[in-house]
């Protein structure tokens, strides 16, 4: 079974150019995408098949501007953007 943090992935800035997919305490990152579309994608087929978790995305300027849960909600209404 899988710690909730486990599953969660976090889509960030890149260093290198383009989007990271990452989880919490990271040593490097499950995947890198030139677009945060593509990342986004990514990530959430990542959360997908870890079952329950969730994807959180920073914008360019670092801060947390979205998240998305994947698996079971705790609320069975659709994620609202």
């Amino acid at each position: 079974m899988t710690k909730k943090n486990d599953a969660d992935r976090y889509v960030q800035p890149h260093e290198g150019g383009g989007w990271e997919i990452v989880r919490e305490r990271h040593e490097r990152a499950s995947a890198v995408t030139r677009t945060q579309k593509e990342a986004i994608d990514r990530a959430r087929e990542i959360v997908s098949n870890l079952g329950d978790g969730e994807v959180r995305i920073k914008g360019r300027d670092g801060r947390f501007r979205d998240s998305d849960s994947q698996g079971n909600n705790e609320s069975r209404s659709k994620d609202r953007r």
